[in-house]
């Protein structure tokens, strides 16, 4: 039977703090601007750097300053180095940029709210002073007001999509509001956003495009006359200056007929050049991105002149509103297939950076992501990751349980409640230890080949051949079968790459693999070593001491685990690889959940209620060191105090121990050097 332990999570503070890791690092800024450089993000001094962070959502980015600090500091001890500032401009939350609190009625979005704005600036200074950095979102979820001057305002939805790449009286607003973010000086700082080092990226628009052919688009985008009538006119001039023969006063638009989509990638190029241009002329100095997603390769060859690429993505294949409660529970492990979609936007010689991702809550595999997000960004030597969400707002007094951070639905979507809130789930910010020191810290290394994956059709978004590269060789998208420079292969994206061993998917550094069969996988470098997935038995006996399994091995560690599910992560503390480190963190999460949730299935009846539990995570392990008995083992409990001494043995260079005995159960194990 499985046992469940108290794990709450604390808005100020991490159970085992690892900031003075990257110490040196501090404050934000003290390398000089971000630089795209090839496929890499560099300071100005040549320092290279990996992004590993959160999204702050809607009122998260306007905390009150007794928190600002605290949450600051909080990220920093959990190994993050940057916050996606995201949706500052929606008008659900409470604060956002134009109103600090709901009562007064906001006729205009041309003016930002002061005290809106001292808040976000004091929070940057704070996350600045503990070495995290700010990816600012531009444009996100705007709704334009009667006094913006902008025609049928009432009738357009988030950010005037996809007009907002149109219109020209929409383009004007969105300068007018970048020049104000960037221009804008910062008190506590003392530097206009523009001109401050600690912003490293920026997108034009958030989630935008032209290419979107869904039946909710559809009805969303159509219903303005004016809109459709100006987008099918310019449609009709550019096939005139083409002398292209098409139906542009009938046809679809969202036909994927080749006319339609080179005259969207048309639009969507210019759209961007002039926004691009605009915050150039303004100061903006950092690396900008065009949007965040890919609907076709014809949209993500739009990006070419970008000078970085992001894409969004999410591991769930459920359904969440206020009645219908839906999560499939889905590991990563036994899949195949993963993510072949995530890296379509990863263009040759340029930064790629995933904005947002997440497998959310409440999939009881969950624990799965944080290490294989990162061990893949790491293995394809991209620039970074923030998961979406840290929280919705900065008011967590509700945060003692998973999923229920906000006490309703927010702006009528149900899962704003909470569901992508991470800061308090242990089966994932709980893996932000690891996944931080193996991207940032380079524990992984990209793969020793690349691969340019090419497209045959800009019409379709084609990703067959990434299901064989993603965790074995760095991919990038090409739109013919020419090698770019530097890379070993050309390979159609529509087409099949093929794994050399069936059922076993292999980095070709080594560092790490997937068992599609055993539904197993581990990272294996010198100071971060991981298993992850069903590495135990499902059918233990109530004390879990039954073993019918060998266990698992890699270099320099063994584990024998009687959990059915677990991650098992262990990092060096310390420049040293594990065999030499006095300083190891081993963290072991599986399920956790809140207490007593109801369930019909996978239909959640409810959520639960305080305090929030993960599964005792029960393993001998068997680790190489070179300092023998010296070595202690202890657990640390939520609060960050030892919760007791783990009893250990060595013999021929192996310290043995087993963790999740019936004292002192833990998620996290400092094995220290006394």
């Amino acid at each position: 039977m499985s046992r469940y332990i108290p794990v709450p999570a604390y808005p100020d503070k991490m159970p085992v703090d690892i900031s003075f890791v990257f110490e040196k690092e501090k404050p934000a800024g003290k390398h000089g601007f971000v630089r795209a450089d090839g496929d890499d993000l560099r300071f100005e001094d040549g320092t290279p750097v990996k992004f590993w962070g959160v999204n702050f959502n809607g009122g998260a980015c306007f905390p009150d300053k007794d928190y600002a600090p605290k949450v600051a500091a909080r990220l920093a001890q959990a190994g993050c180095n940057i916050v996606r500032l995201h949706q500052l401009d929606a008008q659900w939350d409470t604060p956002n940029i134009f109103s600090y609190s709901k009562g007064k009625r906001v006729t205009t979005t041309r003016v930002l709210d002061p005290k809106s704005m001292d808040h976000l600036d004091y929070l940057i200074s704070c996350l600045k002073e503990e070495g995290i950095y700010i990816y600012l979102d531009m444009i996100t979820y705007r709704k334009f007001k009667e006094g913006d001057d902008v025609l049928y305002n009432d009738q357009l939805m988030d950010a005037a999509k996809p007009w907002n790449m149109v219109d020209e009286r929409l383009i004007e607003l969105q300068k007018e509001y970048c020049t104000q973010l960037w221009t804008h000086v910062n008190p506590y700082t003392g530097l206009a956003y523009k001109d401050d080092p600690a912003f490293v990226l920026t997108e034009i628009a958030n989630e935008n495009d032209l290419f979107q052919d869904s039946p909710m688009k559809k009805r969303e985008y159509q219903p303005i006359p004016y809109y459709i009538n100006m987008f099918r006119e310019k449609f009709r001039d550019w096939l005139q200056a083409k002398n292209i023969e098409f139906d542009w006063e009938n046809c679809d638009l969202y036909t994927t007929e080749l006319p339609m989509i080179q005259f969207k990638m048309d639009v969507t190029e210019k759209y961007y050049r002039e926004l691009y241009d605009h915050m150039r002329a303004i100061g903006v100095k950092i690396p900008i991105a065009g949007t965040n997603w890919s609907r076709c390769d014809g949209f993500i060859k739009t990006h070419e002149k970008m000078d970085f690429t992001d894409s969004h993505h999410y591991f769930y294949d459920w359904k969440w509103g206020n009645t219908e409660r839906v999560c499939a529970n889905r590991p990563i492990t036994g899949a195949a297939t993963v993510f072949p979609n995530m890296a379509r936007m990863k263009l040759p010689g340029k930064p790629f950076f995933i904005s947002e991702w997440d497998m959310p809550w409440p999939n009881s595999y969950r624990a799965e992501g944080p290490i294989y997000y990162a061990a893949v960004g790491a293995l394809q030597n991209w620039s970074g990751f923030t998961i979406h969400t840290y929280s919705y707002s900065a008011r967590l007094e509700r945060g003692s349980v998973l999923g229920r951070e906000l006490s309703t639905p927010v702006g009528g979507v149900p899962y704003r409640e909470g569901i992508f809130s991470t800061w308090n789930d242990p089966a994932k910010f709980g893996l932000f230890y690891h996944a931080a020191l193996m991207l940032r810290r380079g524990d992984i290394a990209p793969a020793d080949k690349k691969v340019a994956a090419y497209s045959t059709n800009l019409t379709k978004l084609q990703a067959t051949a990434n299901q064989g590269l993603l965790e074995q060789h760095q991919v990038a998208t090409t739109f013919d079968d020419t090698l770019p420079q530097g890379f070993d292969e050309a390979h159609p994206a529509d087409k099949a790459y093929p794994h050399p061993t069936p059922g076993r998917i292999v980095s070709d550094n080594g560092q790490m693999w997937r068992d599609l069969k055993k539904r197993i996988g581990a990272i294996d470098t010198e100071r971060t070593k991981v298993f992850y997935g069903f590495l135990g038995l499902a059918g233990n006996t109530a004390s879990n001491k039954v073993r019918t399994n060998e266990g698992i091995s890699m270099n320099g560690l063994s584990v024998d685990c009687g959990t059915d599910f677990a991650v098992i992560a262990m990092s060096s503390l310390t420049d040293d690889p594990i065999s030499k480190s006095d300083n190891i963190l081993l963290t072991t999460v599986g399920r956790a959940r809140n207490t007593d949730p109801v369930f019909d299935g996978e239909k959640m009846l409810e959520v639960g209620k305080p305090p929030i539990m993960a599964e005792v995570i029960r393993a001998d392990i068997r680790l190489e060191t070179e300092h023998g008995q010296k070595m202690k083992v202890w657990g640390v409990n939520a609060e960050g105090f030892y919760s007791g001494a783990v009893p250990t043995t060595y013999e021929n260079g192996v310290l043995s121990f087993t963790v999740g005995d019936e004292e002192n159960p833990a998620c996290y194990y400092l094995i220290v050097k006394e």
